[in-house]
Formats: structure tokens, C-alpha cells, sequence
């Protein structure tokens, strides 16, 4: 399966895999008309402004083969306190659509993302999941990625939602 850099004409393909995925996702976690009022529209713009920015993360898209975005990540240096910048990257969004789920686009998906961060000089990354987000959690512990205490709980959608911290080392 093809995986590349997202482009900026990726943005409006970006947005749909972030709106499918968080409405199948978070169904069981977030409201139904929060979920529902998730806009591709708004998203695209927002994906638009991420990936023309001089500062943009690095964004990564796996396609199928006729070209149609099926997931895709996110990463940068960590932005917060607690780690040193420089050798600690955030995993700060990786979602598929949800048809993808199960067909190995997620693992691939991860593991070229920890490539890129690799050979973009981390040492070390972190992501934060919500703490109900069991598949999600299996996900991330199946690639190595352990919970490090760090809980916090943040208001998405009007629900106040606990989100743990993993860690991943990237070197042995």
C-alpha cells in the first residue's frame, strides 16, 4: 500500500479520514450530535492551514491503490512540557477510515511513521489516547507503545474524557 507525504491538495482527502474515523470511533465515548456535526468542510480548512504552514507537522497518507486516502498520521516535535523537544516527537493523530479497520493499513501506516520519525532524529514518542478508547489502546500496545502515568482529562464534544500519555522509545 502506497504511503506518501500529504500534499496540500491531500487537505479536503485528509479531513473525510478524520471525520469517518472519529464518528465510528468515538461513538460509544462522544455525543451522537457532536459526532454528527463534525464538518469535512471546516476540517479541510483546517488541514489546508497545517499543511501549507512554514512550521507544518509532518503528515503521511496511505492510499489505495487507485489513489483514495485510507488513513493518515501526524507527527511533530513534542509541543509541551515535560520532555526535551528535541529528541521526543508527538504522534499527534493517526485514524483510518473505518472499512480499513482490521486490513493492516493502521499498522502499516504506524510503522512508516516510525520511520519517518526515526530518520527525522527522535529518540522517543508520545501520543495521547482517550482512556475509553479500548481498540485504540490494543492498537498501540500491540506496537509497543506503554502507558506512562501521565492522565489527564480534557472536555471534547462536552464530555469530560480521561486521555492517557504512551511512550515508545525509537531506538533500542
Amino acid at each position: 500500500m502506497p504511503i506518501r507525504e500529504a500534499l496540500p491538495e491531500d487537505a479536503a482527502a485528509v479531513a473525510a479520514v478524520h471525520v469517518l474515523s472519529w464518528r465510528a470511533a468515538y461513538r460509544d465515548l462522544l455525543p451522537a450530535p457532536y459526532l454528527a456535526a463534525l464538518d469535512v468542510e471546516e476540517r479541510t480548512a483546517v488541514w489546508r492551514a497545517r499543511l501549507t504552514a512554514t512550521d507544518r507537522p509532518t503528515v503521511l497518507v496511505a492510499t489505495d491503490a487507485a489513489g483514495r486516502a485510507l488513513a493518515f498520521s501526524c507527527f511533530r516535535a513534542w509541543p509541551g512540557e515535560g520532555f526535551d523537544p528535541g529528541p521526543t516527537a508527538e504522534l499527534a493523530a493517526l485514524y483510518a477510515l473505518p472499512e480499513a479497520w482490521g486490513l493492516g493499513v493502521g499498522r502499516a501506516l504506524l510503522a512508516a511513521s516510525t520511520e519517518a520519525l526515526v530518520a527525522a532524529g527522535f529518540r522517543t514518542a508520545a501520543l495521547w489516547v482517550f482512556a475509553g478508547n479500548a481498540r485504540g489502546r490494543r492498537f498501540y500496545e500491540a506496537a509497543g507503545w506503554r502507558p506512562d502515568g501521565e492522565v489527564v482529562r480534557e472536555e471534547t464534544g462536552g464530555r469530560v474524557l480521561g486521555e492517557l500519555r504512551y511512550r515508545r522509545q525509537l531506538f533500542t
